[in-house]
């Protein structure tokens, strides 16, 4: 598999089947912050994406917040509010963050998913720490202006590709 495709694809992350997610053995979800669980232009979590992470934790997954966010009170505010354990500082898509996280939550690479916004920051992490991954759709078209160009870049490697749930509304 390259490094920069991720194990799934879906269009946003309340789509994700938390059913399946347990009967594939997961038990950790490492969760990007930024466009994945908040939108960009936005400090404040969607009510969509509070009622998903509750019922992840219902189903018995642990739930670590990973952000590359040097804004730590923000990614604070976010793991306080879905009351998760978070890292911020992140560095993705380097691996360490990860791996910690893994260390910290008590599982094992296979037995966590890492879900993110992002193909060149999340997906290439989590491939580098040997985890799933399942890319979404960012929530916003707001990016900071060093992401634009990797946007570009990520739109040309996901051109062709189908996310589960496209169509859907949560």
């Amino acid at each position: 598999m390259s490094l920069l495709q991720a194990s799934k694809y879906v269009a946003s992350l309340p789509l994700v089947d938390i059913d399946e997610l347990v009967h594939a053995g997961i038990r950790c979800i490492l969760l990007d912050r930024d466009n994945t669980c908040v939108p960009k232009d936005s400090k404040y979590l969607p009510s969509d994406i509070v009622a998903w992470v509750q019922r992840a934790k219902q189903a018995g997954l642990q739930i670590c917040l990973v952000s590359n966010n040097f804004f730590a009170a923000q990614v604070a505010q976010t793991a306080h509010e879905l009351a998760v354990p978070k890292i911020d500082h992140a560095l993705k898509p380097a691996p360490f963050a990860l791996w910690t996280a893994l260390k910290r939550m008590g599982v094992s690479r296979h037995q966590a998913v890492l879900i993110g916004d992002q193909v060149f920051t999340d997906v290439v992490a989590g491939n580098l720490a040997g985890i799933s991954t399942i890319l979404v759709r960012p929530q916003s078209s707001t990016d900071l202006f060093y992401t634009k160009p990797l946007r570009m870049a990520e739109h040309r490697i996901l051109d062709g590709i189908s996310f589960e749930g496209e169509d859907v509304q949560p």
